[in-house]
């Protein structure tokens, strides 16, 4: 398989880039990687790169985006960042990647069993932790159920795994509210923006609706 190129990234649209992204996952849970010289993709994308999609991650090392989407170089942005949220330099990064870079699809990608987010239900403090799980709190906050305090934590790993979901929803919903030129792109349909839960233990990738 090789490299993107600008004719090969111009044929590229939201929806067919998201196929790509689940075909892509579907040869990683089969273990049957699509054949590339990954050489042969250094050369070919060293005077340019011509990705398809921008991927936000967790720092997790079991979601590698390239590996679980069975990627090669120059196909997609790599965006990581512990519980996968946003802030202006990831939102400017986003930007550069769609709107200059050319990319189709913003993927928000959460995971099951994410540390940050236990760290954020466990209210837990250390340096510059504690304010960036602070970023988190938001979901916490938004998954209601169970009520009971003692359940609320990182023991309960379906609720830890709900507020992980919700995490990846209100990320997208502050990268609509806080990048005018990404919320634009979206309206135009240049640009579609989707949210995905990868499960560590299957190594599915679920889009959310």
């Amino acid at each position: 398989m090789k490299a993107h190129t600008k004719e090969t990234q111009a044929t590229m649209t939201p929806e067919k880039s998201l196929k790509f992204l689940k075909e892509g996952n579907q040869r990683f849970q089969n273990n049957l990687k699509a054949h590339r010289n990954l050489l042969e993709q250094v050369n070919d994308t060293s005077e340019g790169q011509f990705p398809f999609a921008t991927i936000l991650s967790c720092i997790d090392s079991r979601v590698s985006a390239e590996l679980i989407f069975d990627q090669g170089l120059g196909d997609i942005f790599s965006v990581r960042i512990a519980g996968n949220f946003v802030n202006q330099d990831i939102l400017g990064s986003m930007e550069f990647g769609c709107k200059l870079a050319g990319t189709k699809l913003i993927v928000v990608l959460g995971h099951t069993s994410c540390g940050a987010i236990k760290g954020a239900c466990d209210n837990a403090e250390l340096g510059n932790l504690t304010a960036m799980l602070a970023k988190i709190k938001p979901a916490v906050n938004a998954v209601t159920e169970p009520k009971d305090k003692n359940l609320r934590n990182s023991k309960n790993l379906d609720f830890v795994d709900h507020v992980a979901e919700k995490n990846v929803l209100l990320t997208i919903d502050r990268i609509v509210a806080e990048s005018d030129v990404l919320a634009e792109m979206q309206k135009n349909g240049e640009v579609k923006i989707v949210g995905a839960m990868y499960d560590i233990n299957s190594g599915e990738v679920k889009f959310l609706d």
